[in-house]
C-alpha cells in the first residue's frame, strides 16, 4: 500500500495555502527556526481574524537552503497542482531569481529578505531593506561620527553581496571616503586566512559584511583572533541577534548592525510582538531578530495583498498593490512600487545584545 500524500498536496477549496520559503540547511539554516515560528505566529493571527477570504491559511514548508534551481523546481510543482496560492519567505537572492520568473505571474510572491534592489518581476512584492535606504546612511553616519575613510568589502560570492559591493564603491566616494578592496567567498566558507591578510595590508578602518549566517559567525571568530577588531570597525547589513549569539560577546568587539528591526528595539509594537511569541512558543524559542521577523512580516503583506484586491488573482492583487497597508512589529507599513517603505536603524553591539544607536 502507498503512502498517503502529504496534505499541502491535496487540494482544499477551503484553505489558501502558502508556501514558505526559508533555509532548512546551508549558512542560513541557522535562523530557519525563528522563520518557521514567525510565519506561523502570523498565521495563526491572522486565522483568528477570519482568515483570507474567509478561508483559512496554512503554510507548506519548502528549504530555501537547497541549490535554487531545485528550491525553483518545488515550488513550481506545488503551484502547477494548484496546493499552493501564494509564496513567501526568507531566501538568498540566488533562490528569488530562479524562483520569480517561474510561479510569480501565477501566484503572488512575497520576498522578506533584504536584497540588492531592482527586483522587478511581476507579482514580486518586497517587505525588506536596499542598500539606498539601508547601506548608504549607515556608512554615512559611521564616516561621520567614527571617522571611517576607507572600507573593505567581504562578502559571498553571488549576486547580493556583488551588487550591494558595487553600491557601497559609490557611496563611499559619495561620503569623502573609498573602497580600498573586495574579497568574495564561497558560501560554507571556513577559511579566512587569506581575506584577513588582504584587511590588514588594505590599511582599512572598516569592513562592510555581506556574509550569509553562519559564514559571517566565523569571519567574526576569526576576525576577532586577528586581532584586527582593535583597528577595524564591522558595519554588517545582514547580522541578527542569532548570529550575533553564535558569535560569542569576545567576536563582536566594534561590530555594527543596520536593519529595519532589532529585537531591542522599544516600541509597542515590539513589545507586543515579543509577548505575542513568548506566550506561544515559550521562553526556549530561538531568539527574535530580523531575518526571522521578516517572515511574520512576509505572511501578514500576503494576507494584506490578497485581502484588498479581494481575490488570489495575481494581476487583480497587482493592480491594488499600491493601495495596501498592514500592522506589524515594525509599525504600520504601506507598499510603493511593490517596496515596503519602513524605518531603518543602525545598532552596535554590545556582548550578545544589540544597542539601537539612531534611526537613518
Amino acid at each position: 500500500m502507498s503512502a498517503p500524500a502529504p496534505p499541502w498536496l491535496t487540494v482544499d477549496r477551503a484553505v489558501v495555502s502558502i508556501a514558505l520559503v526559508y533555509p532548512m540547511r546551508g549558512p542560513a539554516g541557522m535562523f530557519g527556526p525563528t522563520c518557521e515560528l514567525c510565519a506561523q505566529l502570523a498565521v495563526e493571527e491572522i486565522n483568528r481574524c477570519g482568515g483570507v477570504l474567509g478561508r483559512e491559511v496554512r503554510l507548506v514548508p519548502v528549504d530555501g537552503g537547497a541549490p535554487p534551481a531545485e528550491v525553483a523546481a518545488e515550488v513550481e510543482a506545488l503551484v502547477s497542482v494548484g496546493a499552493v496560492q501564494g509564496v513567501t519567505g526568507w531566501h538568498i537572492s540566488s533562490v528569488r531569481q530562479a524562483l520569480a520568473p517561474r510561479v510569480a505571474h501565477r501566484v503572488p510572491y512575497v520576498y522578506t529578505a533584504l536584497y540588492e534592489g531592482g527586483e522587478r518581476t511581476e507579482g514580486v512584492f518586497l517587505t525588506s531593506e536596499t542598500p539606498d535606504a539601508q547601506l548608504w546612511p549607515a556608512m554615512r553616519l559611521l564616516a561621520g561620527e567614527q571617522g571611517v575613510r576607507r572600507w573593505f568589502v567581504v562578502g559571498n560570492d553571488y549576486v547580493w553581496p556583488r551588487r550591494t559591493s558595487r553600491a557601497a564603491q559609490r557611496y563611499a566616494l559619495r561620503g569623502g571616503g573609498q573602497v580600498v578592496g573586495r574579497h568574495f567567498l564561497p558560501l560554507d566558507a571556513h577559511d579566512f586566512t587569506e581575506v584577513l591578510r588582504r584587511i590588514e595590508h588594505s590599511d582599512a578602518d572598516a569592513v562592510l559584511m555581506l556574509l550569509v549566517g553562519a559564514d559571517a559567525v566565523r569571519f567574526n571568530r576569526a576576525f576577532a583572533r586577528s586581532g584586527l577588531d582593535q583597528r577595524c570597525l564591522r558595519l554588517s547589513t545582514l547580522m541578527d541577534e542569532n548570529m550575533l549569539l553564535a558569535s560569542g560577546a569576545g567576536a563582536t568587539r566594534r561590530l555594527y548592525s543596520t536593519a529595519g528591526f532589532f529585537a531591542g528595539l522599544v516600541t509597542q509594537e515590539n513589545l507586543d510582538f515579543h509577548g505575542e511569541f513568548a506566550r506561544r512558543f515559550g521562553v526556549e524559542a530561538p531568539p527574535l531578530g530580523s531575518l526571522g521577523e521578516s517572515c511574520y512580516e512576509g505572511v501578514m503583506l500576503l494576507a494584506a495583498l490578497i485581502g484588498q484586491a479581494r481575490t488570489l488573482d495575481v494581476r487583480a492583487i497587482e493592480t491594488a498593490a499600491d493601495t495596501v497597508a498592514y500592522h506589524g512589529p515594525r509599525g504600520r507599513l504601506r507598499l510603493r512600487q511593490r517596496h515596503v517603505r519602513q524605518r531603518i536603524y543602525l545598532a552596535e553591539a554590545d556582548g550578545l545584545d544589540f544597542t539601537v544607536l539612531a534611526q537613518l
